[in-house]
């Protein structure tokens, strides 16, 4: 692709037929230790799936690995502390949990190395522990500066996870309750 993995976000929106949540997709890159890592995301308002496609030298990890342990470590505690900081979770608020924090996500982390360190014979989890640092690096650092450089994305991606967080709790109280119920039944 011209556009690298910045335009493979966009074909799978349009593919999709999304609404972007947020105006363009956002892309960080790094490089730290013979390795580079490039990340795309880009929130969604009219989905509630999670799609992460993880790449490692241009192979596909469909079991994802530690570069996507790395995204999504920094991608839930960057939303918390965005969060917290800007007072739309409050003192009371539980943190919001991961699912919560990439509900409606379409992400693409896409890793080179010198020494890919795969768990298998197919390929399909990258093990390298040096690469879940370098990705929780940039997310953290590119993700926060976006979120404070554009305030009003980072308010409406809060109140979807805000959403998705409520909607988690209230199912789980129905069935606890529904449980009761039928024990007491």
């Amino acid at each position: 692709y011209e556009g690298g993995i910045r335009s493979f976000v966009s074909y799978l929106c349009e593919r999709r037929d999304l609404t972007p949540l947020t105006p363009q997709v956002m892309y960080m890159k790094g490089e730290g230790q013979g390795a580079v890592a490039e990340v795309a995301l880009q929130y969604y308002d009219n989905s509630y799936n999670e799609l992460l496609l993880s790449f490692a030298n241009n192979v596909h990890t469909p079991e994802g690995g530690t570069h996507e342990e790395g995204f999504k470590l920094a991608l839930t505690r960057v939303l918390n502390e965005y969060g917290r900081a800007k007072g739309i979770l409050k003192d009371k608020d539980e943190n919001l949990s991961g699912p919560d924090a990439r509900e409606g996500i379409i992400a693409i982390i896409s890793v080179k190395l010198q020494e890919a360190q795969f768990e298998g014979q197919t390929k399909a989890k990258l093990g390298n522990s040096e690469i879940r640092t370098l990705v929780n690096n940039i997310v953290t650092d590119k993700l926060s500066e976006y979120l404070e450089e554009n305030p009003a994305v980072g308010r409406a991606i809060l109140d979807k996870a805000l959403m998705a967080n409520r909607a988690r709790e209230a199912a789980r109280k129905a069935r606890e309750s529904i449980r009761r119920k039928t024990a007491l039944g």
